[in-house]
């Protein structure tokens, strides 16, 4: 298991032992996957997971709204008059709120110890520019290094700038483009040298550095936090 279904909590028999065996199945393959130091998906589906069921909490009303819509529109009004009867059932909502009251501790518990192992992986992790960095920084190459290998991973980056409010939020995208060895010869701003000669579209590209002092899963871990950093290094420079 993977990660945990969206309607978890509705989906299936609606039986407290059943839902227990599911989270604590669940809780023990995350906790299997942070020991070994593989953080995503599972922190984003552990947060959202827990943000879910404290605003359940909250509101009745979203339990409703939780229940699986993977219906025809000739059987939906039947359900919605279904879902509420479900609601006004004493003994079945007092069912799902034993859940939601066993679930909580477990997603808080588990989403702390994914957010210490983020800032214990992302204090291991410094990003520098490679050579002069232009103007402009939303586009260019992250040079993902780990001082414990040879190997460079190297990334074309985007990062696009959506407003929504009075907020601005930033979002990253990365592509591999190919993966070196590093080496005295071969060195970051060598890197970047072949990338300009080979790459004509980037002429003067803002090129970064980021090197991990030990070496963690690239796709489950390393390469996530350090976008992420990147985002956020970029941003201070705005």
């Amino acid at each position: 298991m993977e990660t945990l279904h969206k309607d978890w909590l509705t989906r299936d028999l609606l039986d407290f032992e059943y839902k227990k065996y599911v989270l604590l199945a669940y809780m023990q393959n995350v906790k299997s996957k942070f020991t070994d130091r593989e953080l995503y998906p599972f922190m984003s589906d552990l947060v959202f997971h827990y943000n879910n069921l404290l605003s359940l909490q909250k509101n009745k009303q979203l339990i409703y709204e939780n229940f699986p819509k993977e219906v025809s529109k000739a059987d939906f009004e039947k359900l919605k008059i279904h879902y509420r009867q479900i609601i006004q059932d004493s003994e079945l909502m007092k069912t799902i709120e034993d859940i939601i009251g066993f679930a909580v501790p477990h997603f808080q518990m588990r989403v702390q110890e994914g957010a210490d192992i983020y800032e214990d992986i992302a204090d291991q992790i410094s990003i520098e520019p490679v050579g002069i960095t232009p103007l402009y920084k939303n586009e260019g190459y992250l040079l993902l290094f780990s001082n414990q290998q040879t190997v460079v991973h190297i990334y074309h980056y985007k990062i696009t700038v959506f407003h929504q409010a009075d907020e601005s939020y930033r979002a990253i995208h990365t592509q591999l483009m190919e993966e070196t060895q590093w080496s005295i010869a071969n060195s970051f701003e060598q890197i970047k040298k072949n990338l300009v000669a080979t790459n004509k579209a980037l002429p003067n590209p803002a090129t970064f550095l980021a090197v991990s002092q030990k070496a963690y899963p690239l796709d489950a871990t390393l390469l996530p936090i350090t976008k992420r950093l990147l985002v956020q290094h970029i941003g201070k420079a705005a």
